[in-house]
């Protein structure tokens, strides 16, 4: 199992060093390493102090390669392990502090409670005596604007005098001190719940016991007291109000922290989103802007790559994925972010840095797929061609020689013979040399089609005039069901593909074969057709004759090799001008090759 090192953040002066040991932990074990902030209801009372030393630890903890992951609740070790369970952590790091009662009564330490969640961990603890283990955290005063205070103040006076009129109603019907004394509790509910500060409903609970001894006890509209009962009673209502009052704002925290935990799922659920539709760099950088704009409300900008940014009035932040930086984020303002912003904006960019790792990823392979195709593809044609050129180079040589030694002393059929294997050798290397550069053109997406409508008999024609002198061995018929058929298309390429299908055709069937070619007109597509009556093709090797450097097992009547490129060529060619191509077994023997492309219209000029 692979080892994943916890670490929790705090604003204690001994936290830096506990940060740097799991550092040195996860360095060692060359594991993943994470540093947790349990962010609980008392964070917002924390002194500046203690938050700027809280920011300090987890700048800390960033640049020691940690992860920085923020959590909500009440419980931190309840918090601690959930997250360790749910994310694989096998060791926590924490503290002396944390790991001992400060005395036999106090309440169960840290360690004590993350071994009862969850036996399973490896709970670290580090010693420094360097640290004063008596260190608590400084509550910072509660800030309040005066015209909230007064605002609350006055709903407090509302709401205790619609108690006090509810209460004299009872009163009247009979009601017991027992229910105005309820109706005085859910006043200082009903304050808690609309004020925000604290204030207010300790002036609710005091004003609640005052404005019940004033109105609904003997004696009547005075503040004394006959029964000896009463104190108790009074004391137990202001005790009640606290309580209430005191349990309505930790949950009016509660609730917030889950708001904004709700928010920053929905806010990285969305980024997420807008990430995984991003086609570009660009793109991902500007939905970064967009969702940090949106969290701080602030202007941001990212400057892409590795840039030196001299705003001094602003927060930089990279965007990187270990040690590669792929830009930064620049937000406007000096003013420190909150840990809940601070965590989201990171998780953010750690999206975003993913993100663009992914797709710098998927470029790479792409490019070294293209690369390994074109090395197979030039390692292909060079086998081949040092291979096959060989054969009939050395014939052109041989004959070449022959005839310029010793022509004088060679019977005219023996030198028109050697004329003649001269040039079939030449015409061969030539129907190659087209090939390989259409081929050429082809791969490298120069392919450009320059298509007008033409005569399919022309095309035939043409294409006939370039045919292996072998031609005259065969029978070729040609037939033209459709008069006039004009097809639009590129002359010169479709010429090649008629010439690579009869080369073919007379390559791979014997002397003295049928050959027919013909042309139709079918559904606004012209077809060209051509058959032979040869040995055919087998049925496991036709989806494959179409590939590149395919040769198939059929053996050729003149004993020469094919590259595998004509049959390739033809259907990169017929496939650029919209069409299809295909084989099937003629009847009652041989091959059937035909081909479709876009059939043209006659231009009436008048």
């Amino acid at each position: 199992m692979e080892e994943h090192i916890l670490v929790g953040l705090s604003s204690a002066p001994s936290n830096a060093r506990i940060i740097r040991t799991a550092a040195t932990m996860a360095t060692a074990f060359g594991c993943k390493f994470t540093a947790l902030f349990v962010r609980t209801p008392g964070y917002d009372a924390m002194s500046d102090e203690n938050k700027e030393r809280l920011r300090t630890n987890t700048e800390l903890a960033k640049s020691l390669g940690a992860t920085v992951e923020t959590v909500f609740g009440d419980d931190v070790s309840y918090q601690i392990a959930e997250y360790a369970r749910l994310s694989g952590v096998t060791k926590i790091v924490v503290g002396r502090s944390a790991a001992t009662r400060k005395h036999p009564w106090g309440k169960p330490t840290l360690t004590e409670k993350l071994t009862a969640i969850a036996p399973n961990l490896d709970i670290h603890i580090i010693p420094d005596a360097s640290v004063d283990g008596s260190y608590k955290p400084k509550k910072a005063k509660r800030k309040v604007n005066f015209k909230t205070a007064c605002r609350d103040w006055a709903l407090t006076l509302v709401i205790l005098i619609l108690a006090t009129v509810l209460s004299f109603g009872f009163s009247r019907v009979g009601f017991t001190e027992a229910n105005i004394i309820a109706v005085y509790l859910l006043a200082a509910l009903l304050t808690s719940m609309v004020t925000s500060t604290r204030s207010s409903y300790v002036l609710s609970a005091i004003g609640s016991v005052l404005v019940f001894n004033f109105f609904f006890t003997t004696p009547k509209f005075s503040l004394r007291v006959h029964e000896h009962g009463a104190p108790l009673t009074f004391l137990i209502m202001i005790v009640a109000a606290l309580i209430v009052g005191t349990l309505t704002d930790r949950l009016k925290s509660q609730v917030k922290q889950s708001t904004q935990a709700a928010y920053r799922t929905n806010l990285l659920f969305e980024t997420s989103q807008m990430l995984q539709k991003a086609t570009s760099d660009d793109k991902i950088f500007q939905t970064v802007r967009t969702q940090v704009c949106k969290l701080l409300d602030r202007h941001a900008s990212v400057l892409p790559g590795v840039t030196a940014s001299s705003r001094r009035n602003a927060l930089h932040y990279p965007i990187k994925v270990q040690d590669r930086i792929y830009g930064t984020v620049i937000i406007e303002g000096s003013e420190p972010l909150e840990a809940f912003e601070n965590s989201v904006l990171l998780s953010i960019l750690g999206e975003c840095a993913l993100a663009l790792e992914n797709s710098r990823n998927t470029a790479e392979k792409e490019e070294a797929k293209l690369q390994a195709e074109s090395e197979k593809l030039r390692a292909n044609l060079l086998r081949s061609i040092s291979h096959d050129l060989r054969t009939p180079l050395t014939a052109i040589s041989g004959n070449a020689s022959i005839l310029l030694s010793d022509s004088e002393n060679l019977d005219p059929n023996a030198r028109k013979q050697m004329y003649g294997d001269i040039y079939d050798d030449s015409a061969w290397l030539h129907n190659l040399v087209e090939n390989l550069l259409a081929v050429t053109k082809i791969e490298e997406g120069r392919m450009e089609l320059k298509t007008q409508p033409q005569l399919a008999e022309e095309i035939v024609s043409e294409a006939l005039q370039h045919i292996s002198r072998k031609r005259s061995e065969h029978t070729i018929t040609i037939t033209h069901k459709d008069d006039l058929l004009l097809a639009q298309c590129d002359a010169k390429l479709i010429v090649q593909v008629i010439i690579n299908l009869v080369d073919n055709a007379i390559k791979y069937t014997p002397a003295g074969s049928q050959i027919w070619i013909s042309t139709r007109w079918e559904e606004s597509m012209a077809v060209f057709t051509v058959a032979d009556d040869g040995p055919g093709i087998p049925d496991q090797e036709k989806k494959q004759i179409f590939q590149m450097f395919y040769t198939g097992s059929t053996a050729v009547a003149d004993s020469r090799r094919s590259l595998g490129l004509g049959l390739s060529l033809c259907k990169s060619i017929v496939t650029a001008h919209g069409g299809t191509i295909s084989v099937s077994d003629n009847q009652p023997a041989g091959t059937v090759f035909a081909f479709t492309i876009p059939a043209g219209e006659v231009e009436v000029h008048e």
